[in-house]
């Protein structure tokens, strides 16, 4: 039941989307005089045409998939939401969604280390040291690929101490890579 009341909602979304802002999207004028010319709402409605089909055959197999099973009821549904509640998945999507709240005031840095960190708690690493090591290796291979080999600009926070840190970083880098 979870997953059609989701596929619903995600209907109803796309449903939403495509009328209020794709159909409605403004088209310029000079687009408008070139009969040759693509127009710009013309891929947002594919995609959108194409999820909304995917979708409703979706809910059309969830539906005959299930019809006349107990557990595909409201109560049934009603009844596992607590347990939803106290779930890894849903204290994972905590740790995403807190993730993103606090990139901007702690940066990339301590933003990856922290979402390493306590994603690695809640899979079950109970090596504490081994745990703080790998999280602070892999948030350091993740800035150099990033920053240093993709040139991607990462958020360097707004607290003061995490800007200093990456600004710091960032010289150190920029020195080994004259140094090379």
């Amino acid at each position: 039941m979870f997953e059609l009341i989701l596929n619903v909602l995600l209907w109803l979304g796309l449903a939403y989307t495509y009328a209020f802002h794709v159909l409605e999207a403004p088209v310029p004028v000079k687009v408008l005089r070139n009969p040759y010319a693509l127009k710009p709402d013309v891929w947002p409605n594919v995609i959108i045409v194409l999820l909304l089909i995917c979708v409703t055959i979706n809910i059309v197999r969830i539906v005959v998939k299930n019809r006349g099973k107990a557990e595909f009821s409201l109560g049934a549904f009603f009844a596992s939401v607590g347990a939803f509640f106290a779930s890894r998945l849903f204290l994972g999507i905590v740790i995403v969604v807190a993730t993103c709240f606090v990139l901007e005031p702690l940066g990339f840095m301590g933003t990856c280390f922290l979402m390493l960190f306590f994603y690695g708690m809640l899979l079950g690493e109970r090596k504490v040291v081994r745990l703080f090591v790998f999280s602070i290796l892999i948030t350091l291979l993740l800035y150099v690929v990033f920053s240093v080999l993709l040139s991607v600009n990462l958020p360097r926070g707004t607290i003061p101490q995490a800007r200093n840190f990456a600004l710091w970083l960032e010289s150190v880098v920029s020195q080994a890579q004259s140094l090379i």
